[in-house]
């Protein structure tokens, strides 16, 4: 952070410390509790179909601001693409992204933004990513108890979610923040 702070004084830009991570959704469900009236049994439809796509995410926890990109893989070119638009968001900032160690995170190959430092999380600790938080928000308000017809329904269903996500900082603050 000390870091991160003394080169954006020498840029003269403010600091933005986010969070980010990609999540896997898709056709294959995973019933979740649900309430009915006394005496019924809800109906919960379940597929297994195995069609994916991914959604990338990087949150501010001081404001409640995100950023969400829907890519059809867990890869360094995709994960590149996430990087320039997060970039461009905030050209006028810099930006202290963490992320986990997955491999697309810190490939050779990636080339990071010059508004961008990313740091690794300590490894097998998602508790210290606030994005992981908001995926669970995401499968709890959005993809609950759903069987999705289609992949087109699946790409609808993220950007209901990543907007829910995006227009509602005061909720993004109250899951991110940390004590």
């Amino acid at each position: 952070m000390k870091r991160a702070r003394r080169i954006a004084a020498r840029r003269g830009c403010s600091l933005r410390v986010m969070f980010a991570d990609e999540a896997r959704f898709g056709r294959m469900n995973r019933p979740r509790p649900c309430w009915a009236p006394i005496g019924t049994r809800p109906q919960v439809a379940s597929q297994l179909v195995r069609e994916y796509v991914y959604l990338y995410g990087a949150v501010s926890p001081k404001d409640g601001t995100c950023v969400y990109l829907i890519m059809p893989a867990p890869d360094t070119e995709c994960f590149q693409i996430f990087l320039k638009t997060l970039a461009k968001k905030y050209r006028r900032q810099l930006i202290l992204l963490f992320v986990d160690g997955a491999g697309n995170h810190h490939s050779g190959e990636l080339e990071v933004p010059n508004n961008i430092i990313l740091h690794l999380l300590p490894p097998y600790s998602p508790e210290l990513n606030p994005q992981e938080n908001l995926w669970d928000e995401i499968r709890e308000k959005t993809f609950k108890n759903y069987a999705l017809k289609s992949m087109d329904d699946v790409y609808d269903k993220l950007e209901e979610a990543a907007l829910y996500i995006e227009r509602n900082p005061a909720i993004v603050k109250s899951i991110t923040s940390f004590p």
